[in-house]
């Protein structure tokens, strides 16, 4: 397994949209088996693969919060089917969006049908935090990031502050 490079914004890789993947092969389980990685290792608990520069649609998860006990979930094209009407609201951030955290409010829970790390079809009934973060990373999908849920005042804030931090980077020589 190897651990990939995160993009950040203001990457215009970020906004392209996922294209749909056709089957599980294994050249698509090594790519999950390397964003789970590099999930673990930002460390963080969702990843999308167009966050390390592969624009598929495709999600890894972990939400168990326990490094000894890890519950890893894949998604290939994963789809929302429904939605709660009734809305939560998460502090949530994203290792695409370094530092930054802000509030958002999603469905409370949703169904998504998607194709697992064997390829086989599943329905997954996802609540709470769950849902939040599916929800979150199929945004990716789409080429949507969680500040652009927030007002353009609070997001164009976020995008210079990581656009000088990025700058400040590139300078750095060794």
């Amino acid at each position: 397994m190897t651990i990939r490079k995160i993009l950040t914004e203001p990457d215009p890789i970020l906004r392209q949209k996922s294209q749909p993947v056709d089957k599980v092969d294994d050249e698509i389980r090594k790519l999950m088996d390397d964003m789970l990685e590099t999930m673990y290792n930002a460390p963080g608990i969702g990843l999308a693969a167009i966050q390390v520069g592969v624009p598929k649609r495709i999600i890894v998860l972990d939400i168990s919060k326990d490094p000894e006990k890890k519950e890893p979930m894949y998604f290939v094209n994963p789809e929302v089917v429904l939605t709660s009407k009734n809305d939560v609201t998460y502090e949530e951030g994203c290792l695409s969006v370094p530092g930054q955290f802000a509030e958002v409010d999603r469905p409370d829970s949703c169904i998504v049908k998607y194709l697992d790390y064997s390829g086989n079809y599943k329905e997954l009934k996802a609540e709470g935090l769950l849902a939040t973060c599916i929800q979150h990373e199929i945004d990716h999908l789409e080429g949507i990031l969680f500040i652009d849920y927030l007002s353009k005042l609070k997001k164009s804030m976020i995008v210079k502050k990581l656009s000088k931090q990025k700058k400040e980077l590139e300078r750095i020589v060794v």
